[in-house]
């Protein structure tokens, strides 16, 4: 897949595409449905899948007080758009001018002349320009004075409960992991790079990787979880830390991983993806270094029974 950063990189120069548009944060089964819809179209005609989406999220520009937490780097958007089928990922950056451009403009700068769009596929709720006032139905009315016709694709439920980048973040924030894994289709993963932390994990006994994620991204509910990491393409048994080390004092929230079964060199420096499997129980405040030690095994032993079972 091609990733064409910023408005000034268009128009391209790679003929007709079928485009869609959308900030798509997690990549949940909501947003697959229309990226695999806008790949086949593109199919159908022989033309490029082309997908827009943005570098921030909108509300940073738009309602700077109330920005949610993001489900996603954009290396990690990207690559789960990749998987989809799309052939070209245009980035762009979503700036206060962008904002106010009218949705006939942006129908006209970037959809006609920048992309040479034949046909538009975007989830049945959208919205774009100025006020948010263009809509699906915009697209389809106004699209053949630009050279090409839109549909929407309609929102996913499961089980009565809609899905939605939204309802991700509801749910990982209180540390719940199904109804993530349900509405993306796959388990939660942060990414990160290791840094320094106080040592006090190998003092204890069990050395953590600690991690320094991107500020605007989401860290599930506090607590103690089962996971794995990915380190340089090898997958490790891990038992993950999200919390505050309320043992040792108030420490600002942050994430750390004890890796079962890695006896390597320093992972400092190193880049470093967590994927969350099970929540384990609470973070505690523990009376001794003794009793944190003891619950520390206890989660290890489960953190390998969870993720190194027998089905695994």
């Amino acid at each position: 897949m091609d990733v064409v950063r910023g408005i000034e990189a268009l128009p391209l120069a790679a003929g007709q595409a079928v485009v869609t548009i959308g900030f798509f944060d997690g990549v949940h089964l909501g947003h697959r449905a229309v990226l695999v819809r806008t790949v086949d179209a593109a199919r159908e005609r022989g033309v490029r899948a082309v997908a827009v989406t943005f570098d921030r999220h909108p509300r940073e520009i738009l309602t700077p007080d109330n920005v949610p937490r993001l489900i996603t780097t954009v290396e990690r958007r990207a690559s789960l758009i990749e998987a989809v089928g799309i052939d070209t990922l245009i980035v762009l950056e979503f700036t206060e001018e962008l904002s106010r451009w009218p949705a006939e403009e942006f129908m006209r700068r970037v959809l006609a002349e920048g992309l040479a769009a034949v046909h538009v596929v975007v989830g049945a709720n959208f919205t774009f320009g100025h006020r948010a006032l263009g809509t699906v139905e915009t697209l389809s009315k106004e699209g053949p004075t630009h050279g090409f016709t839109a549909e929407g694709v309609g929102l996913l439920d499961v089980d009565g409960r809609r899905i939605s980048s939204s309802s991700v973040r509801d749910a990982l924030a209180e540390g719940d992991l199904a109804w993530p894994q349900t509405a993306l289709g796959r388990r939660f993963v942060l990414d990160g790079e290791v840094v320094p932390g106080h040592g006090r994990g190998k003092e204890l006994g069990f050395p953590t990787a600690n991690l320094r994620t991107w500020p605007r991204l989401l860290l599930p509910g506090g607590g103690i979880y089962a996971g794995r990491v990915e380190l340089h393409g090898s997958p490790y048994v891990a038992a993950i830390s999200v919390g505050t080390n309320p043992t040792f004092g108030v420490e600002p929230l942050h994430v750390e991983a004890y890796l079962l079964e890695y006896d390597g060199h320093d992972l400092r420096g190193q880049p470093l993806s967590v994927e969350f499997w099970a929540r384990l129980r609470d973070e505690e405040r523990f009376v001794s270094p003794e009793a944190l030690v003891r619950a520390i095994s206890d989660d290890v032993e489960r953190t390998r029974e969870i993720v190194s079972g027998p089905d695994r």
